[in-house]
């Protein structure tokens, strides 16, 4: 039975998802996002193995908890580079009646990434930006896993719940949050929600124990009342 990496795990998560959850944050991303708040997730390597076994028996200890709506996250890092494990791990979750969703940013494609989705009851895609370029530019990756991973959610009828994190000076316009909901409305065949994130800058300790320069050092956290107001485009 495949294993995955495992970097971390959340108990009574209750903003990855529906209801209350537990998050399994898995080891290994492809973007390198110039915001990313988990860099030490980035390396496919490192952290710990986890069995399919170890991730059934950690998820009914929330049980109780998850009511109608809760369940179980899978994140990363990006969860998709894993979709061997995934699928095995979703499969025997459903068999004790306890749901699954992805929490993806639609980085990785491969020959799992379809039968992953379909075993999911949901996708949390954060789309990072609609313009392809500025995509590029915020992960270093190409748009195109992303417009894939769409395409397949809308084939299997997935809910969609988007997500965007909002950075001043990078995409926090109205002219922005208007190309979002566009592009959205353009892409998405069963869209849950849209929400706005507001860009942090807690993540720079990580950054710079890592060894890593921080590009977005200046940039002040995103204001929230500026957030609500962008939401309110939605």
């Amino acid at each position: 039975m495949t294993t995955g990496r495992l970097h971390s795990i959340e108990t009574f998560g209750a903003v990855d998802g529906p209801g209350i959850r537990t998050v399994f944050f898995l080891q290994g991303c492809p973007a390198r996002c110039v915001y990313c708040h988990n860099p030490d997730s980035w390396s496919t390597a490192g952290k710990e193995e986890i069995s399919v076994e170890q991730v059934v028996h950690t998820a009914q200890r929330g049980r109780p908890y998850y009511g109608k709506d809760g369940g179980v996250t899978f994140s990363g890092g990006e969860p998709l580079l894993q979709g061997e494990f995934l699928i095995e791990a979703m499969e025997a979750l459903s068999k004790e009646g306890i749901s699954s969703i992805l929490d993806t940013s639609g980085t990785w494609v491969d020959d799992f990434t379809k039968g992953a989705i379909e075993k999911s009851q949901m996708l949390l895609l954060d789309v990072k930006h609609p313009d392809e370029e500025k995509f590029k530019e915020i992960t270093g990756v190409s748009q195109d896993n992303l417009l894939q991973v769409i395409d397949f959610a809308n084939d299997e009828n997935k809910p969609l719940w988007i997500r965007q994190v909002i950075v001043p000076g990078i995409n926090d316009t109205e002219e922005d949050v208007k190309s979002l909901k566009a592009f959205v409305e353009q892409r998405v065949k069963n869209l849950y929600t849209i929400e706005l994130l507001g860009y942090h800058n807690m993540a720079i300790e990580k950054w710079d124990k890592l060894g890593i320069p921080y590009k977005l050092r200046k940039v002040p956290p995103m204001d929230r009342g500026r957030l609500a107001r962008l939401s309110q485009l939605l």
